[in-house]
């Protein structure tokens, strides 16, 4: 069974920046598609971004490409997300997901693994 935690939630203010983790146990993450979503509250849960098992293909949602890249470390069985120029809208609970097969997408249905989240709060 694998299970994911994220870490490096938190408070910042508009403009800032982030980097969030997400640390995988009981099996290698190196042969699963992996991405974060993102829930708001009162909304449902989004996606932000994607990658494929190699780390050379990513994808994006249109509302943080440019902002955000997202990045995978096989060896260390980890995800990272960084994130930059932070806006009020990105506040939101954020998931780290791990799906079978290797390649990327951006549809919760290709998803077995979740982790507990993480919350981003972005307010002065």
């Amino acid at each position: 069974q694998l299970h994911l935690v994220e870490s490096g939630g938190g408070l910042v203010q508009p403009a800032g920046s982030l980097r969030l983790s997400c640390v995988a146990s009981g099996r290698s993450l190196s042969s699963y598609l992996l991405g974060w979503f993102r829930q708001a509250p009162g909304r449902e849960r989004e996606f932000v971004a994607t990658i494929n098992w190699s780390g050379d293909r990513t994808r994006y949602a249109d509302s943080v490409k440019g902002r955000f890249t997202i990045s995978r470390d096989n060896a260390k069985n980890t995800m990272s997300l960084h994130m930059n120029s932070l806006k009020p809208e990105d506040t939101a609970v954020y998931y780290c997901a791990a799906g079978e097969g290797g390649g990327i997408s951006s549809y919760e249905v290709s998803y077995s693994y979740w982790g507990q989240g993480t919350q981003v709060t972005v307010s002065s």
